[in-house]
């Protein structure tokens, strides 16, 4: 397997980002519409500001799309690091990025489909395990 090989999960996550974006523009632009949010008049405020107006379903999808600029951020970085210096496919990283990815999708879809908190939180201490692994991976391959 060459180093390489992780830059595959990190393409699927960073596609997964993107397709969690069309889908909260899909929900989120017709229910402001229902509500009456007029953007092309609307002056300031945040994605949080809708929290208060908009269905908590049609949130939900905004919420996961900054969640994926949380934690995935650490992800990105160190399949870099791994991939840079020739370890991306050693030593199970890249089974270790494919966990992560599928961990990571599978916590998007409880929270933008039925949102259970306590299963959100399995799925995110679970990613963040693997995610710690990756980057005790890549702290090996720098040393």
């Amino acid at each position: 397997m060459t180093a390489t090989a992780i830059l595959q999960p990190v393409v699927a996550l960073a596609a997964w980002t993107m397709v969690v974006w069309l889908w909260m523009y899909a929900v989120r632009i017709p229910a402001m519409q229902r509500s009456g949010i007029d953007s092309t008049v609307t002056v300031g405020g945040t994605g949080r500001d809708l929290d208060t107006i908009l269905p908590e379903r049609v949130q939900w999808k905004a919420h996961n799309f900054a969640h994926l600029h949380e934690s995935p951020t650490v992800f990105y970085a160190i399949a870099l690091v791994l991939a840079v210096s020739g370890h991306g496919g050693e030593g199970g990283a890249v089974a270790l990025a494919w966990a992560y990815v599928a961990l990571r999708l599978a916590h998007s879809l409880v929270q933008m489909i039925y949102n259970r908190v306590v299963v959100r939180w399995v799925l995110y201490t679970l990613s963040n395990g693997v995610l710690s692994a990756l980057v005790i991976l890549a702290a090996r391959a720098v040393a």
